[in-house]
């Protein structure tokens, strides 16, 4: 087990790579300078240039971009070309809100989804199975801002029963910290939701025409021993496999919920660095989120190696 680990993370270096080039690359060819951001409207050619020389903007691609994997390697991601504070440091201040949504999300998806999935595929070709999966179709559909816009508006504006935007940090008590996360939670979760309760059902299916459940009914066994115990988990691997996957939509819709409910986290801090052109965090943000997604990923290559025999290291 111990060498599948080691190989599987030689495996996600050449990924990383891949990403930090395509990233930087990206961000040099992308329209606009920062150097004309920070001089501002009134600024002469000159002025813009010593910026650009300042900043080292002026500098061969090749160098550009050595320099920046010489600093990662040293665990320095960078210093923010307008508030001169580390990439790192300004990371750290805006991990705790997006941690705190993203947790709170996938708790929140996996008590709804995975028995919403058991219901629909015990009850399949029934009213509750259609209905359920219309549920799923239609959250899938809808775009995370819609559905934050429509929370608020009923729910905190109309109701008055949430706040509606915010962050209330842990510390300050569970309850207000709870509070600020509801609306934004069921709208970043209503897409990861549908796509869980699909999958699980699907899952769900094939296993309950296996030899060994109906064996357990003949024998007696309660129906929701059956489901819980026998079925759900032979069918955990497609389950935990698309849990993990999703998170990368839980990365992505949180730069956008946290945009509509003003959550001070690592999206919002990222909408301000593409406006600002502060190519730095940005670097630094979307090599974390890729971090991250790899190691989500290994982990559940993990995870699918213990619980399946079938496999070899």
């Amino acid at each position: 087990m111990l060498s599948y680990i080691l190989r599987r993370i030689v495996a996600t270096l050449p990924v990383m790579a891949i990403v930090a080039l395509f990233v930087f690359g990206l961000l040099y060819i992308a329209p606009g300078d920062p150097a004309v951001v920070i001089a501002g409207d009134q600024a002469s050619p000159e002025d813009v240039e010593r910026i650009r020389q300042s900043l080292g903007l002026d500098r061969p691609f090749l160098i550009q971009f050595g320099s920046w994997v010489w600093r990662l390697m040293h665990g320095d991601l960078g210093t923010s070309i307008f508030t001169n504070l580390p990439v790192s440091t300004m990371i750290g201040q805006r991990l705790g809100p997006t941690l705190s949504l993203m947790m709170v999300t996938l708790l929140l998806t996996i008590v709804v989804a995975v028995p919403l999935g058991v219901v629909a595929a015990w009850k399949a070709g029934s009213f509750i199975d259609r209905a359920i999966m219309g549920f799923a179709v239609f959250g899938f559909s809808l775009p995370v801002f819609v559905v934050g816009y429509f929370l608020a508006y009923v729910f905190a504006l109309q109701l008055e029963w949430l706040p509606v935007q915010g962050y209330t940090p842990l510390n300050r008590g569970f309850w207000p910290w709870l509070q600020n996360l509801i609306l934004p939670a069921i709208a970043l979760g209503c897409v990861y939701i549908a796509l869980v309760a699909r999958i699980t059902r699907a899952a769900m299916l094939e296993v309950l025409q296996q030899d060994y459940i109906r064996t357990a009914k003949a024998k007696g066994l309660g129906q929701g021993g059956i489901l819980f115990i026998h079925a759900l988990k032979n069918a955990a691997v497609p389950i935990v496999t698309v849990i993990g996957i999703g998170i990368a939509l839980l990365i992505g819709g949180a730069v956008v919920t946290e945009s509509v409910f003003a959550i001070p986290g690592l999206g919002r801090l990222t909408i301000d660095a593409i406006l600002r052109r502060d190519y730095p965090v940005i670097q630094g943000i979307v090599l974390l989120f890729s971090f991250v997604y790899v190691l989500v990923n290994l982990m559940i290559d993990v995870t699918y190696t213990l619980v399946d025999p079938r496999i070899r290291y």
